[in-house]
């Protein structure tokens, strides 16, 4: 037990940030939109959806961040987890933050007409998935035994 609150001092130990992982996916697909440009034109209301999206999904992150700090844990998956959230949208998903993250480059896309933007989604959740959530749980489930697991067995992963 000494030896893992030794490695606890680094969390689950991702090393690139989640977010950066989705800008570096939407800086691809704008490179994707430059050389291989779609030409699609949304209608406005469509647009108008993807600016709620991004909108809602600040937002989202926003409040996150709040509840990480009203429970006083760390919201950075590279420092040391005090305990598991199972209140609020993580009653539904294990990964609301990342779910969060997901409507930044679909609403962008939507609100640009930029298809290349909105396909971004999908490898940065894959991505995401190897970078971050396959240490997170692993180490949330060395950390906190039965409760995470049974937390896993009672909510999904992403919705």
């Amino acid at each position: 037990m000494e030896r893992f609150m030794e490695k606890d001092l680094k969390g689950a130990g991702v090393k690139i940030p989640p977010p950066v992982i989705f800008i570096l996916f939407m800086l691809l697909a704008h490179a994707n939109e430059l050389l291989f440009p779609i030409g699609i034109t949304f209608a406005p209301v469509i647009t108008y959806i993807g600016l709620g999206l991004v909108m809602g999904g600040l937002i989202l992150l926003f409040s996150l961040l709040l509840q990480f700090k009203r429970v006083k844990t760390s919201i950075e998956p590279w420092q040391p987890t005090s305990s598991i959230i199972k209140t609020g949208l993580y009653k539904y998903s294990r990964n609301p933050i990342y779910l969060a993250l997901c409507t930044i480059p679909i609403g962008l896309g939507l609100y640009f007409s930029h298809v290349w933007l909105i396909t971004s989604v999908i490898p940065s959740c894959i991505g995401v998935y190897y970078v971050a959530i396959r240490p997170e749980e692993a180490y949330l489930t060395r950390k906190f035994g039965d409760e995470y697991i049974r937390y896993q067995q009672q909510v999904r992963r992403w919705f």
